[in-house]
Parts: C-alpha cells; sequence; structure tokens
C-alpha cells in the first residue's frame, strides 16, 4: 500500500463567518527514493476556521485515487482528538449529538470527510502551529493566500 504524507491548515478571516482558505501539501516517496509533492488551496467568502481546518483535511484525502496508507498532520486539536480521542465514534452513536447535548457543528463537512477517509489506513498526528514546522507553515502560507484571494467560493454549509 502506498504511504502518503498529507499536511493541512485552515485560516479565517473575522472568525466566525469572514473570508476564509485552506492548504494541503501532499508527499509521496516513489521506490527510487523521489519525492513527489502537490499543493492544494482554496479560498470561501463567509466560512469558520474549523471549516477550513476541515476541507483542507477532505481535500487531501479526495485528491487521493487508490487507497493509501495516510499520515496527516494538522495543527487542528478539533480534527485530530475528534479520531485520536474518539469523539467521532460518540457522535457518530449519539446521531451526531455532542455529550453536552448539542449538535455537532460541521455535520456536512464530518460526513464528507468520514467518505473521503473510508478507503485508507489515517493516521492523525497533531503538529504544533506556527511553531516553525516547515510543511506547517507552506500549509499556513497556501490557506492565508486563499482566504485573502480574489476567486472565493461560497461554502454552503456555513451557518
Amino acid at each position: 500500500m502506498m504511504q502518503v504524507s498529507i499536511y493541512t491548515d485552515g485560516s479565517a478571516r473575522g472568525n466566525p463567518n469572514g473570508p476564509g482558505g485552506y492548504g494541503t501539501i501532499l508527499q509521496y516517496k516513489d521506490p527510487r527514493g523521489t519525492l513527489h509533492e502537490r499543493e492544494l488551496s482554496a479560498g470561501y467568502q463567509k466560512t469558520t476556521n474549523n471549516r477550513m481546518e476541515l476541507m483542507g483535511v477532505i481535500a487531501g484525502l479526495e485528491a487521493l485515487n487508490r487507497p493509501c496508507r495516510v499520515f496527516l498532520y494538522s495543527d487542528s486539536q478539533y480534527v485530530v482528538n475528534a479520531f485520536n480521542q474518539n469523539w467521532i465514534d460518540g457522535w457518530i452513536r449519539k446521531n451526531w449529538v455532542t455529550s453536552r447535548k448539542e449538535a455537532v457543528k460541521n455535520i456536512d463537512l464530518w460526513k464528507r470527510l468520514l467518505a473521503a477517509k473510508q478507503p485508507h489506513e489515517v493516521t492523525f498526528v497533531w503538529v504544533k502551529g506556527h511553531n516553525g514546522h516547515p510543511e506547517n507553515e507552506r500549509c499556513d502560507q497556501l490557506a492565508t493566500a486563499a482566504a485573502d484571494g480574489s476567486a472565493l467560493l461560497v461554502d454552503e454549509g456555513v451557518q
């Protein structure tokens, strides 16, 4: 199974409901040891930071065209803990309700992420943001440039 590293970051200006964007880097070393890298990003007119963190992960996983072993690096504890602390399993069991008896936010993106994740073996790794991690810093640049761009998309799920 091909091993891929995915690095992601999300950004929102005027969170919540300001412009935002995500940045994603996919890296793969072929059998000869050559590194292949692809960058993805997009900006949205009105969104939230958490939605953009989720979109960065979704974009990376949806870009894969075959089942892979994925190491997914994010500075979002919201995303990483949802899987590493099994929050998502509880939300699904409770029909998308939190332990505080509130509806889970961003259900549309969580469901999309689960579908994108399904064919892969994914390990979520938290990295400290804005701490000199080269790929995380680059993802931040991609996300903020997308948020500041002129060709902003509409985030249909933002409330």
